[in-house]
C-alpha cells in the first residue's frame, strides 16, 4: 500500500500532490497543504480524500513534506 493511501501518514500542514474528481481519467496532479482530512477510515485504496486551503478536494497521491 503506498504512502497516500493510508490516513496516518496524512498531517494537517503537509504538502501533498492530490488528483482532483474532474481530473480522475487524465490522472493530473494538483499540488497544496492540507486543511482537513475527509477520509475518516484509516485506509482508502484510491487515496485518502482531503481539503487543500484553497478549497480544492480531491484523493491523495503523494506526500511532499
Amino acid at each position: 500500500m503506498s504512502v497516500g493511501n493510508t490516513r496516518a501518514n496524512i498531517k494537517i500542514g503537509a504538502k501533498v500532490g492530490i488528483v482532483l474528481k474532474k481530473d480522475q481519467r487524465s490522472g493530473k496532479i494538483t499540488h497544496g497543504v492540507v486543511k482537513r482530512i475527509l477520509t475518516k477510515s484509516s485506509s482508502h485504496p484510491h487515496g485518502i480524500k482531503v481539503q487543500l486551503e484553497d478549497g480544492q478536494v480531491g484523493r491523495v497521491k503523494e506526500i511532499l513534506s
